[in-house]
């Protein structure tokens, strides 16, 4: 009885201990500016919120937005062979394994997205491999689409992570199946004419309700396991979705120009 015991108690501890033991690595490098590495097993992940149930959920395109998806076709968008090889049905599209990432047709320069995402309703995998996507700012800067819906997973991973660089402050995720809202306003890097950076990429990201990051700045494109340099662009991109395997649905999808003060009303 007291061995039983015993057994009982050493699975438990080693059920705790693996709970408790990071998800990540440690063989990577340095992120420029922090004390961690990339996908480091080290770095605590963040708090839980529970949402409300809606806030930007279903919101209209004003009047200046380009609509990149109105529930009808993909007709804004590119795949690898020209066309965009995803799914649409039921006012959503989803992602075709093996088709690759789709991006949209026109480029963007500073700019404010609205764009809603659902990780699959029947749950496979664990960590990286659940519910797993990415929306990339003119191509080049991640923020993650993952369910990390009770799914551990490394800190720089998590859902509106700055993938590889920056944790989002929260995880607001919805359950599986529900529709998740990103309003995402991104400022691109730029720099000057003997290609010396003088301003950072910067995003916000609010996901359902909750701030993510607040003009938080990515320090170059993102990598997985690396750090990769920061070089020079015209400061115009589009937007890529991820086709990483996984069943994610995204809908109404639309991006409108930040705008610069003080100037005169187009008539």
């Amino acid at each position: 009885m007291k061995t039983r015991n015993v057994l009982g108690l050493t699975a438990a501890l080693s059920v705790l201990s693996a709970l408790a033991a990071g998800v990540g690595y440690d063989d990577t490098p340095q992120i420029p500016g922090q004390k961690w590495k990339v996908h480091d097993k080290n770095r605590p992940n963040p708090p839980v919120v529970t949402p409300a149930a809606t806030f930007s959920h279903s919101a209209p395109a004003p009047s200046d937005a380009t609509v990149l998806f109105d529930g009808k076709d993909l007709s804004a968008w590119k795949g690898k062979d020209g066309t965009a090889g995803w799914k649409v049905e039921n006012g959503y599209f989803e992602v075709v394994k093996g088709a690759g990432d789709i991006q949209t047709k026109a480029e963007f320069g500073d700019f404010q997205m609205h764009i809603e995402w659902a990780a699959p309703s029947v749950v496979k995998g664990d960590s990286q491999g659940r519910g797993n996507s990415g929306i990339f700012l003119h191509g080049r800067h991640e923020v993650q689409v993952l369910d990390v819906y009770n799914n551990k997973t490394y800190a720089d991973g998590q859902a509106g992570g700055l993938y590889g660089m920056w944790a989002p402050l929260y995880n607001a995720m919805k359950p599986p199946g529900e529709f998740n809202s990103y309003d995402i306003i991104f400022e691109a890097a730029k720099w000057d004419t003997a290609g010396n950076l003088t301003k950072q990429a910067a995003v916000t990201v609010i996901h359902n309700g909750v701030v993510l990051h607040h003009k938080q700045n990515f320090t170059g494109p993102t990598g997985h396991r690396n750090v990769l340099p920061n070089t020079p662009y015209s400061g115009m991109g589009g937007i890529r979705l991820q086709d990483h395997g996984d069943l994610v649905r995204y809908r109404n999808i639309w991006i409108r120009p930040l705008g610069e003060y003080d100037r005169p009303e187009a008539h």
